[in-house]
């Protein structure tokens, strides 16, 4: 049997991560999710884990999710991540760009994350 394709979800919005998961689960039901709430939990989750995709938030207490998104290139270079977030400033956009992060906007619905997840395929 295969192992599980892994994502991980990291907000500081508990609500937003809810939500989240709910659209993934309606759409691949077989991924098996983490959850995080900052950069740290995230990275203490990474010790452990490999995902095939990270989902992050830009605009979190103590790091930003592209400063994570750094951490995470170098931990799991295979990992593909994706910022999903409201900010749509173009010197963040380009950022994203410049580290291989593909950016998404919020809110987050069906349409967004069925992008998202695409880039599993």
């Amino acid at each position: 049997m295969p192992l599980p394709i892994t994502v991980l979800l990291v907000d500081d919005s508990r609500a937003s991560r809810m939500l989240c998961c709910s659209v993934i689960r309606s759409l691949r039901p077989e991924l098996q999710l983490l959850e995080a709430g900052d950069g740290e939990a995230a990275l203490a989750l990474l010790t452990d884990v490999c995902p095939a995709l990270a989902v992050l938030d830009m605009n979190m207490p103590g790091m930003s999710g592209l400063d994570l998104a750094e951490k995470i290139r170098v931990l799991h270079p295979t990992t593909k991540l994706a910022l999903l977030t409201a900010n749509v400033q173009e010197a963040i956009q380009q950022r994203a760009a410049g580290l291989g992060v593909r950016f998404f906007r919020k809110p987050i619905g069906e349409a967004v994350i069925g992008d998202i997840l695409k880039l599993l395929d």
